[in-house]
């Protein structure tokens, strides 16, 4: 991960200092934020990230995925449902991002998720760009809108809710 000051940093104790950093995740950043992995891990990285406010996904769409082989054989059409779990995912990294270290690995339970549109496919040879934007949070629930853009036209967009938890101690 690395971090650049934006061009209008905000000064110490201000309202915006949580704008004043950007942040860059990489793959190893990703995987260490949450616990997703091949192949449901969806995201390659996040750039632009804004602690607390919003955040950049980027996806890289391979022809190698593995729902390519049964989603559209002779036709490849990324599935809409996990272009909606690329933006969940974004928005772990970006609440890991804004809450710290102690929020690393927990796991994000969707609660709801409204307003799904999805205005055109997502093929092999597309780079995702999923902009997250943090609607509210009160605890451990968090609201998120999100767009997808594949060179900067609108292929999906949703407002989702989710709840940030521990992971469930798995059985011994």
């Amino acid at each position: 991960m690395s971090e650049t000051p934006t061009p209008d940093a905000a000064a110490p104790g201000s309202q915006n200092q949580e704008r004043a950093v950007v942040k860059l995740v990489d793959i190893a950043g990703i995987m260490h934020a949450i616990p997703h992995r091949y192949p449901l891990l969806l995201i390659d990285r996040v750039v632009d990230v804004h602690p607390n406010v919003s955040a950049i996904g980027i996806k890289n769409v391979s022809v190698n995925e593995s729902f390519f082989q049964g989603h559209f054989p002779g036709h490849p059409v990324m599935p809409g449902v996990l272009i909606i779990e690329s933006m969940a995912q974004t928005a772990a990294v970006l609440v890991v991002e804004t809450l710290g270290p102690a929020a690393a690995g927990k796991v994000v339970y969707f609660m709801s998720i409204e307003g799904a549109k999805f205005r055109r496919p997502v093929v092999p040879g597309d780079q995702l760009r999923i902009h997250v934007v943090k609607e509210r949070n009160r605890g451990n629930v968090w609201k998120f809108h999100a767009i997808a853009k594949v060179d900067g036209i609108a292929v999906a967009e949703s407002t989702y809710s989710a709840m940030i938890m521990d992971k469930v101690a798995e059985p011994t």
